[in-house]
């Protein structure tokens, strides 16, 4: 066959309107919960993620990410894909969200594109899903009061999922460097479903948001760790979802460590946890250092992923008074499993374009 003269391939293209009108009224927590159930009964495949950082010409940091994944579930056919998610750090300053990219899906047989559709709206509240599902399975039993620090895209997206999802929630406090987010997203709360009889407080710094929180979501852009210890009540949940907002004495102290899936922290040289390992201080879940790397006195080991709490071989949290620490490393296999969904009602309600190779 004449390789000018191929048969025409097409693929469906989603906009960030088309990617939200799919998602409407689909249960994004069953979607990310099944995923991790998969994850972590063997039926996925997760490479390791590539990442370039560069300084942009007005000196800002910036990065790619590109993280391939596959769902292989027994007795169906894998869903197969790719998330580029691009950063720079001084996008907010010019009006713009600090993060966007594309989601990948391919045909299972073919390898060819199936469709391609705005990342960073999945990437968000499949992240909030994590750790709604965190919520649900390592908070103290009523949990009451929420902090958020940083009040960006990713601190609205976990409040429209939260104050759907955790009834019991009565309190929301805000910290953000720039006081006017904080103020303006204090200012968005009213508007959410589930909001009504929710108390909104901007606090003056963090530790100050954090001192009465059950739930303490850092969705921050810092690169090095600032919450301490005795900032936390007993009994709180940090979804640590940022990765680098807890200091390492933080994480030492706590009752229960969970993660995502330790292969990505283990081998991750930038963030806390990965950090800690390649010093000494954080073991792996079989309680053994990071091979060639003695153990300091006072390490711990990480307890076990979400995924086996979600699947009962690991019992969560331990009792109401110990502090638990979620830390989701982020997972591709999640962006490609929501996008399944969104591209399987795209094509149901002909959203978005069909476009030729």
């Amino acid at each position: 066959m004449d390789f000018e003269h191929y048969p025409d391939s097409h693929f469906r293209y989603l906009s960030r309107a088309d990617v939200i009108e799919a998602a409407r009224d689909l249960d994004i927590v069953a979607t990310v919960a099944k995923a991790l159930a998969l994850h972590s009964a063997g039926q996925s495949v997760l490479p390791e993620e590539a990442y370039l950082g560069w300084t942009t010409p007005q000196g800002d940091a910036a990065r790619l990410l590109a993280m391939p994944g596959a769902l292989t579930p027994q007795g169906r056919p894998p869903v197969i894909g790719m998330k580029t998610i691009n950063a720079s750090i001084g996008n907010p300053g010019r009006g713009i969200p600090r993060s966007q990219g594309f989601t990948l899906l391919l045909d299972p047989e073919t390898a060819r594109p199936l469709a391609l559709m705005e990342a960073a709206y999945i990437s968000a509240m499949r992240t909030a899903a994590v750790t709604a599902l965190a919520v649900r399975h390592l908070a103290v039993a009523q949990p009451r009061g929420l902090a958020l620090l940083g009040c960006g895209p990713l601190a609205q997206a976990h409040l429209a999922l939260l104050l759907r999802t955790v009834p019991t929630l009565r309190r929301v406090t805000l910290y953000d460097v720039a006081p006017g987010r904080a103020k303006s997203l204090a200012g968005h709360i009213a508007s959410l479903p589930g909001a009504d009889g929710i108390e909104t407080v901007v606090a003056d710094g963090p530790r100050e948001a954090v001192r009465e929180a059950d739930l303490v979501v850092p969705v921050t852009t810092v690169t090095e760790g600032y919450i301490e210890p005795d900032w936390l009540r007993p009994g709180a949940l940090v979804c640590h979802v940022s990765l680098d907002d807890l200091t390492e004495a933080a994480v030492l102290a706590a009752g229960t460590v969970i993660v995502d899936d330790w292969s990505l922290v283990r081998d991750d040289p930038r963030r806390l946890l990965g950090r800690m390992h390649r010093a000494g201080t954080l073991l792996g879940p079989d309680g053994t250092p990071r091979q060639g790397v003695t153990a300091r006195p006072g390490a711990r080991p990480v307890d076990g992923t979400l995924g086996d709490v979600l699947a009962g071989r690991h019992p969560g949290r331990q009792d109401e008074d110990e502090i638990v620490i979620s830390n989701p490393f982020g997972m591709s296999i999640l962006d490609v499993a929501v996008a399944d969904r969104i591209h399987a009602r795209a094509e149901a309600a002909g959203l978005g374009a069909r476009l030729t190779l």
